[in-house]
């Protein structure tokens, strides 16, 4: 029976409609649906008339960071045992990486790093709950290490971590739930209590997550919380964060607020500061959604934290804190990596590394869309920080070096969806390829929406007087590149005088967003505002995805990129 729920659609007009979702196929535990799309929109009805929602000036732009002395954030157990608990997806639902932090870091002048080797790095599981380790069946064993930050100039402190377990689960089975236990049982208080998760879908056609939740550019302000509040309640089986997340670097090294951007300079210091303890403090309000739910992210530019005399030492944090299925993907990097949930093949890109045509990261993207096999996984799924296309004045055209040097193999692979952050506002594009309307070109959407202490954009490059200079964003890595259009309402311009054809709904509003991939050509994208209430009901921005793999043909000519 149709059931009858209000949604908002790409213009923003709330309406009424009722939507049918019909079994197709239950292949225990995998199934595809069968969708009539109702009152939601789908991408068939496209390209969309470019909508904005003003900015509610009764809402704040942003809100302060939440203090390392909150519960949520400080310390909730006492060495040995492990916090910060994080999941993540390995190469399929076949397996699982667990992490965690034992002991406590340090902050100071002359500091001893721990030993990473002191605490065994293990994981008893089941698939029954137990009373104690030796109650399950099964036990991983993995490494564990330690990461400095370290600052040599006079008054700035350095930082040590805690050791930094990361142990791998093989031979799961899918879409099956687990309970586990972390640590090191040879120590009294050496392991976590009991925690569940449940694997991620079989690879294949019909097989897809529940939910996707993706986020981006989150941070730890009361912003910040209301999203991970609201995506909680929606319930997810695995979450993208598309970069940015802790903005440690707005710190000074003695804790103090330092910068409100990421732009601005540190006047008094010779180096970009951070203040590693918000990492632990993120790890710690993380762990009841990590700790179940595997988290996959990808590094974006608050990640960089330089440390040395030229701050020749980058990431150290993110290399350190996330595991991520690199070796698994051939990549051998955490920059860059693939995985599979399900029919979903999901790419995760580094802007901050190189991305040259020529160079190693897009030799390794090319072979892994050449190894997708369309028929397994029919949709691919693209995520990296900064956006390829953008209307707001804020990174406006920033990575175009980037998007010339790769739009075109994505697009030759008909990748589906791509997800960026950086810009702290929401935007979804009509189906683009060089900034040209086109039916096979990717859904990019812009999610760095996620409540960070920079506060919301809210000015567009189209509004007037707002359109930045060509050289005003300069990206923290790669080549400074711009274009002025050659066709269509901007011909000889650098901005539009309008929101661009391509973009087809913007909105300044934190939120985060939820994709429901239902069967091999139908995608339901959901973005949810903060100051929304929580249920099914309250959606900013709803659209059915809808893959034409008749129509948009594979370019490539390789036997296992076969359409589907």
């Amino acid at each position: 029976m149709a059931t009858p729920t209000s949604t908002v659609a790409a213009g923003g007009n709330r309406h009424w409609h009722s939507i049918q979702v019909l079994p197709l196929l239950l292949l225990v535990p995998c199934f595809a649906l069968l969708v009539e799309s109702g009152g939601i929109p789908t991408t068939l009805d496209g390209p969309f008339p470019p909508a904005t929602r003003a900015f509610d000036r009764a809402l704040r732009q942003g809100s302060d960071d939440v203090p390392l002395s909150d519960p949520r954030l400080a310390p909730r157990v006492q060495p040995p045992a492990p916090e910060q608990i994080a999941l993540a997806a390995s190469a399929d639902g076949d397996s699982l990486w667990v992490s965690w932090v034992t002991g406590r870091a340090q902050v100071g002048s002359n500091l001893a790093p721990l030993d990473p080797a002191a605490v065994r790095s293990e994981v008893w599981y089941g698939e029954r709950s137990a009373a104690d380790a030796a109650s399950y069946p099964h036990v991983a064993t993995g490494s564990a290490e330690v990461y400095s930050q370290l600052y040599p100039y006079p008054g700035l402190l350095n930082y040590t971590s805690g050791a930094i377990h990361h142990v791998r689960l093989r031979g799961l089975r899918p879409a099956t739930r687990y309970y586990y236990r972390c640590g090191d049982s040879s120590l009294p208080g050496g392991l976590s209590d009991e925690r569940s998760f449940t694997t991620l879908p079989a690879t294949g056609a019909g097989c897809y997550p529940r939910r996707v939740a993706v986020v981006g550019d989150l941070g730890l302000t009361g912003n910040s919380t209301a999203t991970v509040d609201h995506l909680a309640h929606n319930d997810p089986s695995l979450v993208l964060m598309v970069g940015d997340m802790t903005y440690a670097n707005q710190y000074l090294t003695t804790g103090g607020k330092g910068v409100p951007c990421f732009s601005c300079s540190f006047p008094n210091a010779p180096i970009r500061e951070s203040y590693q303890p918000r990492w632990d403090g993120w790890g710690r309000f993380m762990e009841p959604i990590t700790s179940k739910i595997p988290l996959m992210v990808i590094e974006g530019n608050h990640e960089i934290e330089p440390q040395g005399h030229g701050g020749e030492v980058t990431f150290a944090s993110y290399l350190a804190r996330f595991a991520v299925p690199s070796k698994e993907s051939g990549s051998n990097t955490k920059f860059y990596y693939s995985f599979n949930a399900g029919g979903i093949h999901f790419i995760m890109l580094g802007a901050y590394v190189d991305y040259n045509h020529t160079g190693v990261q897009y030799s390794w993207l090319e072979k892994d869309l050449q190894r997708v096999d369309r028929r397994v996984t029919p949709w691919v799924v693209a995520a990296w920080h900064p956006p390829w296309y953008n209307s707001y004045s804020s990174h406006y055209q920033e990575f175009e070096c980037m998007r010339q040097e790769m739009e075109e193999l994505l697009y030759e692979y008909r990748v589906d969806i791509v997800f960026s952050g950086h810009v702290h506002a929401y935007e979804r594009m009509n189906q683009v390829f060089n900034y040209t309307l086109d039916p096979c070109g990717p859904v990019y959407i812009g999610i760095g929406d996620g409540g960070n202490i920079e506060k919301i954009d809210i000015d567009h490059a189209d509004d007037p007087g707002k359109c930045p200079s060509p050289g005003d964003n300069h990206p923290e890595f790669g080549g400074l590149c711009h274009l002025n259009f050659t066709s269509g309402p901007a011909k000889g311009k650098f901005c539009w005088d309008r929101q661009p054809e391509w973009s087809a709904y913007r909105e300044s509003s934190f939120g985060h967003g939820i994709l429901e991939v239902l069967n091999s050509t139908y995608a339901l994208w959901t973005w949810h505002r903060n100051q929304d209430a929580y249920g099914e009901n309250s959606v900013g921005d709803q659209i059915y995805i809808v893959r034409q793999p008749d129509k948009c043909l594979l370019q490539p000519t390789s036997a296992s990129s076969l359409n589907w």
